[in-house]
């Protein structure tokens, strides 16, 4: 059975074997990693559909999972480094409070400053161990990340499809006393120069 998705979220990064009946481990990316299916089949990226039969806590992010028609350690072993999606409309909206939102919803955002300026479009979001970054991209530019703060975004606005950012606490430029964020500053000199 196989069914492309139209607006794949990604839940899980399925990684090694665990024992011999065909469970894997799962890097869970939901908020409660045993909660991985609670939203139905998942799928990777050619459709394929995994039906999850037991889920259990392994150590931080990480449960194992025990999938329908996976029944031993080969099986489980071809996974190895496959990535599991849901459908968007499976994530349930009305468990959101109203300054919270799924971050594949930035995806596509468009991001302004206060003048009105584009800095580009939301085309990923990244989390490299010290606080999310959105990835802004526009055209004919090079990708750049900012970071995810109250700082650097001050609005999110779903219904017009676009962000509000400061571009000096974003990082992305400078300030015109040279100061903040996205300063450069020169080395003070040395008496030995």
């Amino acid at each position: 059975m196989s069914s492309k998705l139209e607006n794949p979220v990604l839940m899980g990064t399925i990684g090694g074997a665990q024992g011999l009946r065909g469970e894997v481990r799962v890097k869970s990316y939901t908020v409660e990693p045993a909660s991985l299916g609670d939203y139905g089949h998942l799928h990777d990226e050619d459709g394929r559909v995994f039906e999850v039969l037991e889920v259990r806590e392994s150590r931080n992010d990480m449960v194992v999972v025990r999938f329908r028609g996976i029944n031993d350690r080969n099986a489980a072993e071809a996974l190895n480094g496959l990535d599991l999606y849901i459908e968007r409309d499976n994530l349930p909206d009305e468990e959101l409070d109203d300054e919270e939102f799924f971050y594949t919803d930035l995806e596509g955002l468009e991001a302004f400053d206060a003048t009105g300026r584009s800095h580009g479009t939301v085309t990923g979001i990244f989390d490299f161990g010290a606080g999310d970054l959105l990835e802004l991209k526009g055209p004919g530019k090079r990708p750049v990340l900012i970071p995810f703060s109250e700082a650097a975004v001050l609005q999110v606005d779903f219904d017009a499809g676009r962000l509000l950012i400061d571009p000096v606490a974003a990082g992305i430029e400078e300030t015109d006393d040279g100061d903040g964020p996205g300063s450069r500053r020169r080395r003070p000199p040395n008496d030995e120069d």
